[in-house]
This record gives structure tokens, sequence and C-alpha cells, in this order.
């Protein structure tokens, strides 16, 4: 019993947050897809067999599935969860059954059906992030230099206290948190930083010791330390479009710091096995519900960002290969023949399978 009821709160909170956070992915497809004149035939959480469900007026089976690492929106002419047809089905529809099919729309109707997973993706994560600078305040620490560290690179920079951090390697720094968020992502590379020391202009050259820390998980993570510390933490509280603002600031932030992140896994500079698979993000889901909502919903808004961007990228079947077809399909004029739209969906379902067999692997190791 000690060890099966940890498995389940952990498995419990990985399916609650994952289905929230596809629930949101899918409505999104659903929804434009309804504006669009589209029948929708299947709305499922989960792939595999079903579950449990059941059919609204418009003729949708909504329904839970027995595999819980996904779902999907099933269009009228779709033959699979990818949104892929036969040509024979196809140009067997009727007039009328062309006009709800999803393969028949224009294509600014079409990627605009195909892109709303993500964007609602990154909806969610705006919406939680207004939530959290709406109910607890903007921080708004003056970037002054409180206590330098010892041993540390600003230290042997000559940092002093009293210092204003003006720029971070050219990037302009307004409030104290603006210095880590510039940095989280360096992995030992020098920076400029651009001070004010009694009214005189100071620049310094340092590079960030990489340490290893505990997260807000429990998780133990690299992180990079200049070695300053504010002089005193203060917060203002803000109206709901300031909020919605700093949201928008930090969810554009947290997909440039993903960029980078990934850029440097390709590079080279950052080991793969960094990467988390669905064993560790369920692990990190259920420490998250053992902090309570708020870090749930912390973690279901990186969470749901990263699964709208991962979804943008040009890999069949991905909604950013569907993109990808279409704007090759405008370019050219008509479509790709199905042969090698066929090879692309095979070649990116390989591609998707060994990333997911390797992030297992991953999680496996670090059990």
């Amino acid at each position: 019993m000690d060890m099966i009821m940890p498995f389940l709160h952990t498995a419990t909170a990985f399916i609650v947050i994952l289905s929230v956070i596809v629930f949101v992915h899918e409505f999104g497809h659903y929804w434009v897809a309804r504006l669009c004149g589209v029948r929708i035939t299947d709305f499922s959480i989960g792939f595999g067999r079903e579950i449990w469900g059941f059919n609204d007026r418009h003729g949708t089976r909504w329904k839970f599935s027995a595999l819980p690492l996904g779902g999907y929106v099933k269009m009228f002419g779709d033959s699979s969860e990818a949104s892929t047809s036969s040509k024979e089905r196809l140009e067997a529809m009727s007039a009328e059954e062309r006009k709800v099919s999803f393969h028949f729309q224009s294509l600014p109707k079409k990627a605009a059906i195909v892109s709303a997973g993500p964007v609602f993706n990154f909806l969610l994560t705006i919406f939680i992030f207004t939530f959290f600078v709406f109910s607890n305040g903007l921080e708004t620490t003056e970037p002054l230099v409180g206590d330098v560290m010892p041993d540390t690179p600003a230290a042997a920079a000559g940092l002093q206290k009293g210092d204003r951090v003006l720029r971070v390697d050219g990037k302009p720094v307004k409030r104290f948190n603006d210095i880590p968020r510039l940095i989280v992502t360096n992995i030992g590379q020098p920076i400029v930083v651009a001070l004010s020391r009694n009214g005189q202009p100071l620049e310094v050259t340092l590079t960030p010791k990489v340490i290893e820390e505990k997260d807000g998980l429990g998780n133990t993570i690299k992180r990079p330390l200049i070695g300053i510390r504010s002089m005193r933490l203060t917060f203002e509280d803000v109206g709901l479009a300031r909020a919605l603002g700093e949201a928008v600031k930090r969810t554009w932030d947290l997909t440039l710091m993903t960029f980078d992140y990934l850029g440097q896994l390709v590079a080279g500079d950052r080991a793969p096995d960094e990467l988390k698979g669905p064993i560790g993000i369920a692990k990190m889901s259920g420490q998250a519900a053992e902090h309570g909502i708020f870090t749930v919903l912390w973690f279901m808004a990186l969470l749901s960002a990263n699964l709208g961007l991962v979804n943008l990228f040009p890999i069949p079947p991905l909604d950013g290969g569907h993109l990808m077809y279409y704007m090759l399909e405008g370019a050219r004029g008509r479509p790709m023949a199905e042969r090698y739209q066929e090879m692309g969906y095979r070649a990116g379902f390989a591609l998707i399978l060994m990333l997911m067999a390797f992030t297992i692997y991953n999680d496996i190791r670090q059990f």
C-alpha cells in the first residue's frame, strides 16, 4: 500500500494536468473548425479504446480514451486522428458533404483550424500568468546590488553594493528580476554587464558560474549564478490590463528561453539527458500536486506553452507539419502528391516515436 498510494497520486496528477492542457489544445481546433462550418465527428481526450463518452446535438462524440497521452479532434472526412484522408473517400463525397469536410476548406481556413490548437495553449499560459500577476502583484524591485556574495563571478568582477544594473549583454534591465531571467539559459558563457556607479557608467565582463540546486519541485537543476542579491523585494498592485501585458511578455520570454535551450541541445552544449519524457513529466506532476494548486497552475502554464511550441514544429503529423504542407501548397498552387505527404507522415511518426523512446529511456535512467 505504501508503494501504491504515491503511484496513484502521481498518476492522477499527471492525467488531470495533461488532460486539461490537451482539452484546451483540442478545443482550439474544435472551436475554430465549427466557426468555419466544419463538422466534428470525434473529440477525444486520450487515444485508443473509448472508456466513456456521449454524443452532443451536433453529432460529435465526446469521449475519454484508454491511453491518456494526448488527444485529437476528428473532422468529417478524416480517415485517422492525424487529419489524413484517402483520395478515393474524398472524391466520393457529395457537394453537401464537401461543405462540412475539413479537406475541402480554403487554405486560410485550414491553417486557422490547425494553428488554433497551439494558440489556445499559449492563451492558457497567458491566462494563468495573468492570474498570478493580478493576484500577487508585479515585482518592482529596483536593479540595485544589495549584497555581493563572496567567491562568485560578481565579486571577481568588482561589483559593489549600490551599483545599478542597466543592461545585460545589451538587453535593458528594469527590475532586479530581469537579471536572472536574462541569463537563465547561460551555460558558462561570458556576459557584459552595464552598470551605473555613483552616477558614472561602467561595464564589466563576467562569466556566470553554473551551480546545482533544488527547484521548487525538489528536482536537481543547473542554474547560472552571478552572485548578487537585491536590496529589498517590492511588489506593486496592478490592474487587469497591465497584468495581461506582463503575462504576454512572460509567455514570450518563456518561448524564447525554450528556443535557446533547444538550440543548445542541438549544438551539443547541453546534455540530451536533460530532456523529460512522459514518466519524468508524470513525476513532476505529482511533485507539483504535493505543493498545492498554485504550483500545479504554474507547472500547467509551463507545460501548456511548451506543448503549443512543440506542436508548431514543421514535423508531420504535428500541427506545424500540416501548416508546412499548406505553405507549400500555397506556393505551388496545388497540393503535394499524396504519396509524398504519406512519406512525410511516416517519417514524422518515426521521428516522434524515436524521440519519445529516448526520453522514456532518460526518465528510467534517472529513477
